[in-house]
């Protein structure tokens, strides 16, 4: 039986699609944490990961590598074909009215593999403050919301179009700033700060009073010191007897 003249030019369709398809399935690669020893691998809005170096081996170098950030509810309804850039992908939005935002787009000649060696690979999410509240800049990379969890993914994409991502990491949460009021209190309610202050007052002012009791001494040191008395000396005033010139009587002549 002749084959249908469309079965030859569907052929080599299929066969893209199903390489398309093993490409988009082929999620051996888990983004996970940084273990760089820099420290400060996870703070209260950001966190850092490692580079996905040798993550996308089959995908042409022209590729772009977007990080895909979500919560852990928007994983499994998560949509490849929504563009970065777009108000469901906005950073502003996150998490309200977007459950998951795409960031740190860069091409896969940044990401060499194998990994250099003593080169330090990892990627600050949320380290971009400027852009927080820009709605121009939909693909910031601001700083997380809140603790979270939350979960990431790396998306390969060729113009708009999918061609590799990377399985979802495990679930991230980010530390969490202690309120005032947990702050351990020693010494009758008196929290170590009060008492270190305390201590440093109480010794400038012991100080300050033994210096200012040295100088009154010294004050009176000197003013006994240098202090002489001396007898006045004796006032004598001479006695001067006065000369009266009386008016001599005029000369008879």
């Amino acid at each position: 039986r002749p084959r249908h003249p469309g079965t030859r030019t569907m052929l080599p369709l299929l066969l893209l699609l199903l390489a398309t398809a093993h490409s988009l399935a082929d999620k051996e690669y888990v983004p996970t944490l940084a273990t760089s020893p820099l420290g400060g691998l996870k703070t209260t809005s950001t966190f850092v990961l490692e580079q996905p170096r040798c993550a996308f081996t089959k995908v042409q170098s022209d590729a772009v590598i977007w990080l895909v950030v979500a919560v852990p509810e928007a994983v499994a309804n998560f949509s490849n074909s929504v563009e970065p850039g777009t108000p469901e992908r906005a950073f502003q939005g996150f998490p309200d009215s977007t459950p998951a935002y795409m960031t740190l787009n860069t091409t896969l000649l940044n990401y060499p593999c194998p990994k250099p060696p003593g080169e330090i690979t990892v990627l600050r999410v949320g380290s971009e403050t400027s852009c927080a509240t820009d709605k121009t800049r939909p693909t910031c990379n601001g700083p997380l919301p809140g603790p979270g969890p939350y979960r990431v993914k790396f998306l390969a994409l060729k113009g708009s179009k999918p061609v590799a991502e990377t399985a979802w990491s495990k679930p991230i949460t980010l530390k969490t700033a202690l309120p005032p009021s947990s702050i351990p209190a020693t010494g009758g309610g008196r929290s170590t700060g009060m008492i270190a202050l305390t201590s440093i007052l109480s010794i400038l002012f012991a100080v300050l009073l033994a210096g200012l009791v040295a100088m009154l001494f010294f004050w009176g040191s000197h003013a006994r010191g240098s202090g002489t008395f001396s007898k006045p000396e004796a006032v004598t005033v001479r006695r001067y007897n006065t000369h009266h010139v009386y008016d001599q009587p005029a000369a008879r002549l």
